[in-house]
Parts: structure tokens; C-alpha cells; sequence
């Protein structure tokens, strides 16, 4: 896979449409509860900011219901989705305009679209799913979003694997470059794939089984220890058990969770179980959490977590907010990686072309 990596030449002095992933967990208030997305972007715009590049920052936040075309939604479910705590968090981690206490920002018509200009080098759209055609990959509108600029990069790999405009349309108009974020991911799931050190343990927990197979199938070629946990687990068992016993030739470990007696969470002997084999790691995947840890219902995987913070694994961990987790428990510096990406990472990791990275191929 080749795909055009950022040069000062290509950008310096020019105007940068940029994709990233601003789709942070907010709090009631709308305050940021895990910033990591945003902070996994900033390499890239401070490289953009030090070559004279102006920046048009866009992205998302949760799922708005779109609006018709070109014209924002009203509604107040959408506008909770706005962009602006995002705005605001730039704005102060920049350091591009005083304290929001002491100067609103505003939002103003940006070409077509709406948005933040904090000053003349940087601004950010607002919400690009209030817009239908984001998600429908329209090309009129991804025409749009590449009249903003003269240089796209994608540094969003956590939604590459969605065909949505600002991603797959966009770069048929534009220059088009992988940002350092994306590359890292990347690089770091392909060293997964092609040459990990063994033994190479991976961990699949969450509730999707829909959305696992193909990893779990993928997974038996290469791994030599599948641990599965989660709602799949007690759901699932026996339809696990049939994919592994499809596979040929050389077959991992396959360890299925047991689950409490209200099925929130795994139990404590299936946490101790997995431990075990997690001491004789090498490399470790993880995937999905153990138990429903929005309810706190976290004992597996604060157990899971824990011990893979104490081995000396090369440790790769994603999916749903497990960067924000693993920051509450002071685990976060203690692993090797920690992917912006959930069902990107599954879809990597299974063998699926991400359309986001296919469309910056060169």
C-alpha cells in the first residue's frame, strides 16, 4: 500500500482542506470527557501551521439527523451535536485567540458551508453530518468541501472505513496526502498482520458478533491465542466455535468467557483464565470491552487492562472509548498503542479495504 506521505513542499503556503476525527464523548454540560482523537490530529496541523499552510479543518460529532440539502438543521438534537466544544478546545490548545470566557466564537458562512475562523491560517467547519450528502457520498458536495482548499489530507483513519464524501469524494478533486496519525495506524496494524512477535494473543469483546467474525476468522490464520469476552461470548459460543472449527491447517487457542449471572460483564475466573495467558504474550490485540463498562459493569476489563499494562507485550488496543477508559484508570502510557479506531481497526485487521485510505492510494 502506497499512499503520498506529507512534504513540506506540497503544502507550504497552501490552503489545506483536512479530515480528521473530532467525534469526542461529551458530557451532559458538552464538555470533552477524552480528548485523545483530538490530540492524535495535532502532529499534522502543527506541521501544517510551522509550512505557512492555512487550515480547513472538518469532521463530525455523533450521528445528527441530516439535514436537507446545503442547509443546516435546526433542530435541538442537532445542535447538540455542534461542533463548537471542539472549536473551543483547538482554540485554547493553539493558543490562536483568548480564553472563550473573554471572546465568543462565532460561526460564519465558510465558502458554502458554516464554520469557526479562528484567524486567517486556521478555521473549522461545523458538524458535516448536519449535511445529508456527507453520508451519502454525494459528488456536488464533496465538489464543495474541495473548492475550500487546494490540498486535501485524511488524517481520520477511525472513519476510513466509511465511504462518505469528505472522504472518498474529496480526493478525486484534490491533492491528496495520508496524515501522520493515519500512517502511524496503519503502519502499527500491518506489523499486526505481517510480523508480529508470538506468541500474538488477540482479545475480541463487545456486542456486535455480526461485526467480529470476520476478525475472529481472520484472526485464526495468524493468532496463536483468541480470547473472546463481551455479550458475543454467552450469545455466541456455539457460532464461535463453528467458525474456528471451519478454519484448516494450524488453529490458535480459542478461550470463551463465561459471563455474570446477569450477563453484564465476564466473571471473575474467565478474567483470571485469560490473565494467565495474557502473562505469555509477545504481542496483544484487543478489541471491544468485556462488559458493559457504560454501566460499570468494568471488572473484566479493568482486570484485562491491568494485566496487560503490567506485561512487556507490545500492546495494541481499540475500540469504543477505550482510550478514555484506560486514561481513568492511569493505564494510557503504559501501552504500546492505543488505535483511534473501532470498526476501521476491525475491518483493517480483517482484511477489509478501508475506502478513506483506498481513495489516498497512489
Amino acid at each position: 500500500m502506497k499512499l503520498n506521505k506529507l512534504q513540506k513542499n506540497d503544502v507550504f503556503g497552501k490552503k489545506v482542506l483536512l479530515r480528521a476525527d473530532l467525534d469526542v464523548p461529551l458530557t451532559e454540560q458538552r464538555l470533552i470527557k477524552d480528548d485523545s482523537r483530538l490530540r492524535a490530529v495535532l502532529p499534522t496541523i502543527n506541521f501544517l501551521l510551522e509550512n505557512n499552510a492555512s487550515v480547513i479543518l472538518v469532521g463530525h460529532l455523533g450521528r445528527p439527523e441530516p439535514s436537507s440539502k446545503f442547509i443546516r438543521q435546526s433542530a435541538d438534537q442537532n445542535l447538540n451535536l455542534s461542533l463548537l466544544p471542539v472549536v473551543e478546545w483547538f482554540n485554547d490548545e493553539l493558543r490562536i485567540n483568548p480564553p472563550v470566557g473573554g471572546s465568543e466564537l462565532k460561526i460564519e458562512e465558510v465558502g458554502e458551508f458554516e464554520g469557526w475562523k479562528l484567524n486567517d491560517n486556521f478555521c473549522v467547519l461545523e458538524n458535516l453530518r448536519f449535511y445529508k450528502e456527507e453520508e451519502d457520498n454525494d459528488p456536488e458536495f464533496a465538489k464543495k468541501l474541495a473548492n475550500l482548499g487546494e490540498v486535501y489530507v485524511n488524517d481520520a483513519f477511525a472513519v476510513s472505513h466509511r465511504a462518505h464524501a469528505s472522504l472518498v469524494g474529496v480526493p478525486k478533486y484534490l491533492p491528496h496526502f495520508a496524515g501522520f496519525r493515519l500512517l502511524k495506524e496503519i503502519e502499527v496494524l500491518s506489523k499486526v498482520l505481517e510480523d508480529p512477535l508470538r506468541p500474538l494473543i488477540v482479545i475480541i469483546g463487545g456486542a456486535k458478533i455480526e461485526t467480529k467474525l470476520p476478525l475472529v476468522e481472520k484472526m485464526h490464520k495468524i493468532a496463536d491465542y483468541i480470547l473472546v469476552g463481551g455479550e458475543i461470548a454467552e450469545q455466541d459460543k456455539i457460532l464461535l466455535k463453528v467458525q474456528s472449527e471451519k478454519v484448516n491447517g494450524r488453529k490458535p487457542v480459542l478461550l470463551v468467557a463465561d459471563l455474570t449471572e446477569n450477563g453484564k460483564d465476564i466473571t471473575q475466573k474467565s478474567a483470571e483464565n485469560f490473565n494467565q495467558i495474557i502473562n505469555l504474550a509477545k504481542t496483544i490485540v484487543w478489541n471491544g470491552p468485556m462488559g458493559l463498562i457504560e454501566e460499570d459493569f468494568d471488572n473484566g476489563t479493568k482486570s484485562i487492562a491491568e494485566k496487560i499494562a503490567q506485561t512487556k507485550a507490545y500492546s495494541v488496543i481499540g475500540g469504543g472509548d477505550k482510550g478514555g477508559y484506560l486514561k481513568k484508570l492511569g493505564l494510557e502510557k503504559k501501552i504500546s498503542f492505543i488505535s483511534t479506531g473501532g470498526g476501521a481497526m476491525l475491518d483493517f485487521l480483517s482484511g477489509e479495504k478501508l475506502p478513506g485510505v483506498e481513495s489516498l492510494i497512489v
